[in-house]
């Protein structure tokens, strides 16, 4: 009996240690817990109590050379339901759903669901979330927050592009510039009980948003707006599929336009610009949606045809290879191994100087002069001058140029590119290549960033491009700008000449392929002054009905843009010049 008493006591014993083991053990992680840990489970206990909204940061505007807004922002609102906070869930229900014009089963859903905030919706116009604020609902708040505005709708849609529904850029230059232009959300935090309701007259916390930076560009609203008046006006008279047109100063490489016909109205971004293109399903559409927003100057490529001849004329003359006094003889066409290569004259030019080559846009000469090159010469030229690379234009997308492997370049491969055929470049390379040969020989980065200016003024960035100076000699720019002019006064580009105004260019028409379809596109590349360029400008026409000669269709717009903007740029008529003002070496 003994026995059993002092088996009992051993088993209370062992009980009494094991609580009190217990005991110390919850004793000393209580400590813990207040001292040690007391201030992160009092955050969290906030948090239990705390609500917290976002007020959005207003997006930087962006700003043409000329100090004009053209993309800004609207006061919108956002309108939502607190679960714990409704009192009357059927008027709430009716009154959004009517106000909203929403389905009266998809709000109550949101209304009934339970969530610390359930969005009813978002860019609501301000004067109909005023209306539905004077409801005075319980649990119905209604946040005021910032729409992009463009107040030109169309104006520029490929360049500036838009932002989507939480205000972020998607293309173009709201993308591009998105860390200066979104600036930084506040906050406000507002005080709840146990049951999720806020409590009134408590505190109220908030964090004030920072305003986005301001984008100042080097477009022009006035030389953009004229510039697409143009484009449309010749893509309708002569039926094209799409006009592209970019003006850029070739010294600095800021661009003061560019267009690309039909634009899209980035006011509505999501509504296609055409009707004849009707989508049978949601995926067509995003492929239509995605082939409006492209932008063709920098994402598309195509074969420039003879504009491409001012690289070939510019690497002949570098390497010493050719000078304007040579012959050459031009009977229609050139044999190369076993391919005849024609003229666009039929009956050839005949007896012709290289200047005259140049001035006929014919192509036996330029086969001739890359030729004379030959492949190694010809790619060491063509990675000089930077075309195997993109031009670094502050836009998403550049494409590539696509060109014949060096290993793969046969002398047929040479001829046809001499002359523009067999590979692809953007139209934004080509203006960037033809500026740099002509300004005297530096590579410019094409751009319109110009600063960005925070919303009080008092930070300013300047954005900076990088240069490659020298890769064309100062002569071979002179002589090159001297051939140009020669081009525009008595070759083929005679239809940009300007009375009083010295104008450089190079007409160009290239066939699309595949060839069968005998599809074109005509272009022209003109600058001025032609002794001292300040303004370039390139234009191609998809897809022309007709008559699709660069010379007769693309030339005449060019002349009449810069008969328009040559005043606005300050850019005057040229005293009469004599021929001992450029002089020909023999």
């Amino acid at each position: 009996m003994n026995s059993n008493k002092t088996h009992h006591r051993e088993k209370i014993a062992l009980l009494f240690f094991l609580l009190f083991l217990a005991m110390t053990g919850l004793m000393g992680r209580l400590i813990f817990l207040m001292v040690f840990r007391s201030e992160h489970y009092s955050a969290m206990a906030s948090d239990l109590h705390e609500r917290e909204r976002t007020i959005k940061a207003a997006r930087g505007n962006i700003i043409d050379a000329k100090g004009t807004v053209i993309a800004t922002n609207r006061t919108v609102c956002t309108i939502s339901v607190i679960h714990n906070q409704v009192k009357q869930a059927d008027e709430v229900t009716a009154v959004l759903s009517k106000e909203l014009g929403l389905n009266e089963a998809e709000v109550r859903k949101k209304v009934e669901k339970y969530s610390s905030r359930e969005i009813i919706k978002t860019n609501v116009d301000k004067t109909l979330g005023d209306q539905i604020r004077s409801y005075h609902l319980a649990g119905v708040k209604v946040d005021e927050d910032y729409k992009r505005y463009y107040p030109y709708d169309t104006l520029a849609s490929t360049v500036l592009g838009f932002t989507g529904g939480d205000n972020q850029g998607i293309i173009g230059l709201e993308v591009k510039y998105e860390q200066y232009l979104k600036g930084l959300n506040g906050k406000i935090l507002t005080m709840s009980d146990a049951a999720g309701i806020e409590i009134e007259n408590a505190a109220e916390d908030r964090i004030e948003p920072i305003a986005g930076q301001d984008l100042h560009i080097s477009l022009d609203v006035n030389i953009q707006r004229y510039c697409e008046q143009a484009a449309y006006q010749v893509m309708e008279k002569k039926g094209a599929k799409r006009v592209s047109i970019i003006i850029m100063n070739p010294q600095n490489g800021e661009i003061m336009a560019m267009v690309n016909a039909p634009e899209f109205n980035l006011n509505d971004p999501f509504t296609l610009n055409t009707a004849a293109e009707v989508p049978a399903n949601e995926k067509e559409k995003q492929d239509l949606l995605n082939k409006m927003w492209r932008n063709p100057c920098i994402n598309d490529t195509y074969e420039p045809g003879s504009t491409f001849k001012i690289v070939t004329a510019a690497a002949g003359l570098e390497a010493g290879v050719v000078k304007l006094t040579d012959q050459f003889s031009c009977p229609g066409f050139r044999v190369v191994e076993d391919r005849k290569i024609r003229c666009h004259k039929v009956g050839g030019h005949g007896s012709e100087t290289f200047l005259q080559g140049m001035m006929n846009s014919c192509n036996p000469v330029l086969i001739d002069v890359g030729q004379r090159l030959g492949v190694d010469n010809y790619y060491k030229y063509f990675e000089q001058f930077g075309l195997k690379g993109k031009t670094g234009i502050d836009l998403p997308g550049e494409a590539s140029t696509i060109m014949h492997k060096k290993e793969d370049m046969g002398l047929v491969e040479l001829a046809t590119v001499s002359f523009g055929q067999s590979f692809q470049i953007t139209p934004m390379q080509l203006i960037t290549t033809a500026s740099s040969l002509v300004n005297g020989g530096n590579r410019i980065t094409p751009h319109f960033g110009v600063s960005s200016v925070s919303s009080d003024g008092k930070s300013v960035h300047t954005f900076t491009y990088p240069v490659k100076e020298g890769i064309v000699s100062k002569e071979t720019s002179e002589t090159m700008r001297y051939i140009l002019e020669q081009v525009v006064s008595e070759g083929s580009g005679k239809r940009a000449k300007i009375e009083g105004y010295r104008i450089g260019g190079k007409t160009a028409t290239s066939e699309k392929l595949p060839r069968s379809l005998k599809k074109y596109i005509s272009s022209f590349i003109g600058f001025a002054p032609a002794d001292n360029p300040k303004v370039i400008a390139l234009i191609t026409i998809d897809e022309p009905q007709g008559i699709y000669y660069g010379g007769t269709i693309a030339a005449p717009v060019i002349a009449d843009i810069f008969k328009n903007i040559f005043p606005y740029l300050g850019i005057e008529p040229a005293e009469e010049k004599t021929v001992s003002s450029f002089r020909i070496s023999g």
